[in-house]
């Protein structure tokens, strides 16, 4: 049997992008945030077959069948687990070396890192917790004691050898050690120093609860302020994300948000703010990117407000939109970090950022407005010109049409100029002839497919199905869900006569339920027929947690819609000047949003 490292398994699954390697199999279209198609594993007429992207699973609601990129090479291929792997590397370009001699050494020495790194973070840890210098600093900075031990913070004592001896003490080898990155060789081969003293200790710890690396900030003004753990057989600091662990445990993945440094992350969850990350040391990478978009369907990004800051952002931003992720940016007030930010203002104050957060094409304006002075001619020319270049990157035509416009409103420059410096000189060609739509040969145009419902209405449509189909459907549905909760107008009325026909009149065939349904006036017919519609596969041992999948999805998109309503309040009140009556509204607004996001979160 061929054996695969843990190592080559991880990397496999982290490389892979589930959207795209079942796009090789099933025709998939975009639906809200997921995609959906045709299930491969059973025949259907209406898509039931889900595929979500930043969870990287896929679900079908038909036949019940589900899994990771992994998982559906080996249904699809008919591979066991081993062959679905070396496929998907072979794909991915990743070598797979499957002498079972040097897996076998390298498992080890993976094996042993870890531990050392263990054994290495609980000294720290103890060191902390007995050293008075460090747990006042941490105080200082608002740091609880829970949140400590959260982290796992530790203190490097001011001391050469503490921790070498202290390892070298639990049987570990010079070399072994040295692996880890912990420790370095004197020169003139003079024994091992400590390369971490005397500072604040940051376990980097990965979603699999390991230890694979350390961070050290120093307390005072001694340099360098930061130390980071190099590159090892566990770690690598492009691959990872400082507080992942953190987020993969108490993020439910509807946000995730992107800052600079250790202390901003752990500020943040002290107060509440449980889904931030930060990159190692390092400027954002692909790899990390691809790990954010994964864990947050809203991605936002919160470096420091200074020039370092700016142009970090601005890299963070073109790397994402390379991986079609599409970041938000928080507006900091100049001179301040997130860490700044969350303890001089508080969460709710935090809160109002998200609400008034750039995309990444007014943050990259806004930069330029700063840049440039719009008064003046010439350096007018250069903003539009700047700008101009943002907006032919833009893919999607009416975005690009809409920025047009609103820069030339701003600047006074026409449209026609504008865009001759996007889309070339030659955009108006005089030359060319004019649309005529007598040329068209209309026998030739097919008729343009039907929309695919939203991801809600789907699951509105579909509960309406089973209650149809089944009584008991509806007695459970109904205990959860009431006419109110469903947004379509034509899932609202049939549910509501539903529960005429089954309770007041008894009346339980299908035929005559759809005659009755179709006496409603100013239904749509085609998704009435749909409801009527009645192939389903789904299977018996599934269908109650089916049904409750299908019920979360109704009512996160109520409480969707009723948080779009709450900041459109806030926004207006906030835009106006306010009586003492009305800035007491907007904080319960703010609050009661807090509060609405954590539900949103729990659902999701």
């Amino acid at each position: 049997m061929t054996y695969i490292n843990d190592e080559i398994i991880e990397k496999v699954k982290d490389n892979s992008d589930i959207v795209n390697i079942i796009s090789d199999y099933v025709n998939l279209k975009k639906s809200g945030t997921n995609y959906i198609g045709l299930c491969p594993f059973h025949n259907e007429k209406t898509p039931s077959f889900t595929v979500s992207e930043t969870k990287q699973i896929f679900h079908c609601f038909g036949c019940g069948e589900g899994g990771d990129a992994v998982t559906f090479i080996m249904k699809r291929e008919n591979l066991d687990f081993p062959e679905a792997v070396k496929l998907l590397a072979d794909r991915l370009g990743i070598e797979i070396d499957v002498s079972n001699n040097k897996n076998s050494i390298y498992k080890d020495e993976k094996s042993k890192t870890y531990e050392i790194n263990k054994e290495a973070a609980r000294f720290f840890y103890n060191n902390l917790i007995k050293s008075n210098i460090a747990l006042e600093y941490l105080k200082n900075r608002g740091i609880s004691s829970k949140v400590i031990r959260q982290f796992g913070l530790g203190y490097s004592l001011d001391s050469w050898q503490s921790l070498y001896n202290y390892l070298r003490s639990k049987d570990y080898e010079d070399e072994e050690i040295e692996k880890t990155g912990l420790i370095g060789k004197k020169s003139g081969n003079n024994g091992y120093y400590d390369k971490f003293r005397n500072r604040i200790i940051f376990p980097i710890i990965d979603t699999k609860s390991r230890v694979i690396g350390f961070g050290g900030r120093v307390m005072d003004k001694s340099m360098p302020k930061y130390l980071n753990s190099p590159d090892t057989v566990v770690f690598n600091k492009g691959n990872h994300l400082y507080g992942l662990n953190l987020v993969n445990k108490f993020s439910n993945r509807s946000r995730i948000l992107l800052v600079e440094g250790y202390m901003d992350v752990i500020s943040l969850f002290n107060r509440g703010i449980h889904y931030s990350v930060a990159s190692l040391g390092t400027a954002l990478t692909e790899r990390q990117s691809k790990i954010i978009k994964r864990y947050g369907d809203e991605v936002f990004i919160c470096y420091d407000s200074d020039q370092a800051g700016i142009k970090a952002t601005i890299r963070a931003i073109d790397i994402m939109l390379k991986l079609d992720i599409n970041p938000k940016v928080l507006d900091l007030p100049q001179g301040m970090d997130p860490d700044d930010f969350i303890k001089n203002k508080g969460p709710l104050e935090f809160e109002k950022l998200f609400m008034n957060a750039y995309n990444h094409i007014d943050f990259k304006v806004r930069i330029l407005k700063n840049k440039y002075n719009i008064d003046n001619l010439e350096e007018k020319i250069k903003f539009t010109t700047e700008v101009s270049n943002i907006i032919k990157n833009l893919k999607n035509p009416i975005e690009q049409d809409g920025y047009i416009d609103k820069i030339s409103r701003e600047t006074g420059i026409t449209r026609d100029a504008i865009e001759r410096q996007i889309k070339g000189n030659n955009t108006y060609d005089k030359k060319k002839k004019p649309f005529n739509n007598e040329t068209i040969n209309k026998e030739n145009i097919k008729p343009v497919k039907a929309i695919l419902p939203s991801a809600h209405l789907k699951a509105e449509i579909e509960l309406v199905k089973l209650m149809i189909k089944e009584k008991d459907f509806y007695e459970y549905i109904s205990q959860k869900l009431t006419v109110e909760d469903f947004s379509s107008f034509e899932c609202k009325t049939v549910y509501g006569h539903l529960n005429i026909l089954y309770k007041d009149f008894e009346i339980f065939d299908e035929k005559v339920l759809f005659d009755k349904i179709l006496e409603i006036p100013n239904l749509d017919k085609n998704t009435v027929n749909l409801m009527f519609n009645n192939d389903i596969k789904y299977k018996a041992t599934d269908i109650t947690k089916i049904i409750d999948d299908l019920i979360k999805t109704v009512k996160l998109n109520n409480l969707l819609n009723k948080r779009k309503e709450m900041l459109k309040k806030i926004e207006e009140l906030e835009k106006k000047t306010r009586s003492v009556i009305e800035e007491d509204t907007l904080k319960k607004l703010c609050l009661d949003l807090i509060a609405l996001n954590n539900e949103i979160n729990l659902n999701n």
